[in-house]
């Protein structure tokens, strides 16, 4: 993983989490821009996903276990997408704030893959 991308995208997402939970304890609905955070936090994953099958080919491999790497990735990719489905379908408040707390859960998912593709396996 690049150190500088994980740091912009744990920025990007806590950004978007904490602006979609306010929106949803304030009683807004979901709209363009919690959806549309939720949308950038997919575009950079799928970049991870990129990065995460070229970096190994240009000798920055994993130290830690790449399966649990691997299934933190996949579940971070699928949040997002999920969250805001859902969203789209309950069109209240409260789906505002899950987009919230999944895009927060997101930036710890991401801060974990990097851990884990630094750190050494025990």
């Amino acid at each position: 993983m690049i150190t500088w991308f994980t740091i912009a995208q744990v920025a990007v997402a806590v950004a978007v989490g904490v602006v979609a939970v306010v929106a949803g304890l304030m009683g807004r609905r979901p709209g363009d821009v919690t959806v549309g955070g939720m949308a950038l936090i997919l575009v950079l994953l799928l970049a991870q996903v990129v990065v995460a099958i070229v970096a190994p080919l240009t000798g920055n491999a994993p130290v830690g276990s790449v399966l649990e790497f691997w299934v933190y990735l996949v579940s971070a990719v699928l949040l997002p997408p999920a969250a805001a489905f859902w969203a789209l379908i309950e069109r209240s408040r409260w789906s505002t704030v899950i987009m919230g707390i999944a895009a927060l859960s997101v930036a710890v998912m991401i801060w974990r893959m990097q851990v884990i593709w630094t750190t050494p396996a025990l």
